[in-house]
């Protein structure tokens, strides 16, 4: 019996032009820098005979495998995404793209921009628009707060600034 594993839920079908711009760029270079290059890897080790104990084959096998499912993954993720490239009609509120400062009970200030789930990263502020705090935060105006249920209790936070990329 193989290994099952439930379908993992998708996440918004929102992404920023920048965030669209990486993955395309990761596709290129999966396809027409790395791919090659493993199979040439591949198509050499395959002629030293006994493919069952050869290490570059099994290594490169393996690989060819995993860039093809992500290529596969991001090509198919391409077409379903909508690149959101204008700030909305109501910039004093938050939705998708929007850069907030916020701050939390400790009288700490954080900044976060609200990203497609696509392009996230923690380490330069961008968090997905489908994450517990951005979920919160969508729609409020500044000086609002925002309730963020987390596992150790919930963290309330106020709306200091609202500002939208390119706007």
């Amino acid at each position: 019996m193989g290994r099952y594993r439930p379908p993992r839920s998708r996440g918004s079908a929102y992404i920023t032009p920048a965030g669209e711009q990486a993955l395309r760029a990761e596709l290129h270079r999966l396809w027409k820098e790395e791919r090659p290059v493993v199979t040439n890897a591949v198509h050499e080790a395959a002629k030293n005979g006994d493919r069952s104990e050869n290490g570059d084959y099994i290594y490169g096998k393996r690989r060819l495998r995993e860039i093809d499912s992500r290529v596969r993954f991001l090509r198919k993720r391409l077409e379903e995404l909508t690149v959101v490239s204008e700030p909305p009609a109501d910039t004093s509120r938050i939705y998708f793209g929007a850069r907030v400062e916020v701050e939390d009970g400790a009288g700490e200030i954080h900044q976060w921009q609200l990203v497609g789930p696509d392009e996230f990263d923690l380490s330069q502020g961008q968090i997905s628009v489908d994450a517990p705090a951005a979920r919160a935060l969508i729609g409020k105006r500044c000086d609002d707060e925002a309730i963020v249920p987390a596992p150790g209790g919930d963290t309330c936070y106020v709306i200091v600034s609202i500002d939208y990329p390119g706007s």
